[in-house]
């Protein structure tokens, strides 16, 4: 860039260098901020046109503050869009994710480091530990996520493949293998639900006449269809349909009665929501009636309280219990 350009730019590059390397705890004294326009070939000659710039900023909304120490005087952007506090809470989202891959994550987090100045940014330089943390393997996924929200805002039907993972052919590693051997899947997409770390589409299938979810990350080859959305049945809520799952697997809906001990109150609040109602049941215990997708996963929870919780209906769903109860001991002997 010619130096003539440079000068035009003058404001930019203070704005630029006042963002990036001044805090409260870094400001930046006039002598500072000559030395840094110089190497950006700006010529300042004089001192008192920088302290008229300055002043720019202020009226046009940067939030420059002015700090003495001794005979020193600096100047440091005060407030940004995010405060330090916020940004580091950012990092440890993406950072603790599963949903996003490795590469991605350190992209995201270089520019989060972006808001901040340089020296806070060090700050955000943290590891967050969780325990066994898988990332996710698929790198496409925020490219898939982007075209579905277009299809969703257009009302547009979409086609894909979808794929599992499994035991690869000389059974030592997991390789990716397409289901219907390949072939497509078109359906409405009506939401997105995230659930247990995972994005997941809710979405109508014509050829079922069934509403169905599938994990975003398993998508592949997407690609939004000139054809218009097929409703969903008219009272049907995205939220109340992923709240009926366990775990995200399909089952048979039914209203199911449970009961529970009272020491389980805001594990099934925490569960069903705190609308749910709760019907007292003598002095410790209490019954639910919610509606769940009965699933091997939901009978695994209940299970996993022991005789602290009991399915009192319907019959088939108690008789489902007590066959995976005796499958599960009969594995064992």
């Amino acid at each position: 860039m010619a130096k003539g350009q440079n000068q035009k730019a003058k404001l930019l590059y203070l704005a630029r260098i006042l963002s990036q390397q001044t805090d409260q705890e870094h400001p930046m004294t006039i002598a500072r901020m000559m030395d840094l326009l110089q190497a950006q070939g700006v010529d300042v000659r004089d001192r008192k046109s920088l302290y008229d710039d300055l002043e720019t900023l202020r009226v046009f909304g940067m939030d420059i503050e002015k700090q003495r120490e001794g005979r020193s005087v600096g100047y440091y952007v005060a407030g940004r869009e995010f405060e330090l506090p916020e940004l580091k809470l950012l990092v440890d989202a993406v950072q603790s994710s599963r949903f996003i891959t490795h590469n991605k994550t350190n992209q995201l987090i270089r520019k989060v480091e972006s808001l901040a100045s340089v020296h806070q940014a060090r700050q955000l330089q943290r590891q967050v530990y969780v325990t066994r943390r898988i990332k996710a393997m698929n790198e496409s996924i925020y490219y898939t996520v982007d075209a579905l929200h277009e299809a969703i805002d257009s009302g547009k039907q979409i086609r894909f493949h979808y794929f599992e993972w499994a035991l690869g052919r000389g059974r030592e590693r997991v390789e990716k293998r397409l289901r219907r051997g390949g072939g497509w899947y078109q359906v409405s997409p009506f939401s997105l639900v995230w659930d247990n770390e995972n994005y997941y589409l809710v979405a109508f299938e014509t050829e079922s006449g069934t509403v169905r979810h599938y994990r975003v990350d398993k998508m592949q080859d997407l690609t939004v269809t000139d054809l218009p959305r097929e409703g969903l049945p008219e009272n049907f809520d995205p939220a109340a349909y992923a709240g009926s799952l366990f775990g995200m697997y399909n089952g048979v809906q039914e209203t199911v009665k449970l009961r529970f001990e009272n020491s389980l109150i805001g594990v099934v609040a925490d569960r069903f929501g705190r609308e749910v109602f709760l019907s007292p049941d003598g002095d410790s215990h209490f019954t639910v009636t919610t509606k769940v997708a009965v699933s091997p996963q939901f009978l695994s929870w209940v299970f996993s309280f022991g005789p602290q919780a009991q399915i009192l209906s319907p019959e088939p769903v108690r008789n489902q219990f007590l066959q995976l109860l005796h499958e599960t001991e009969a594995n064992y002997k």
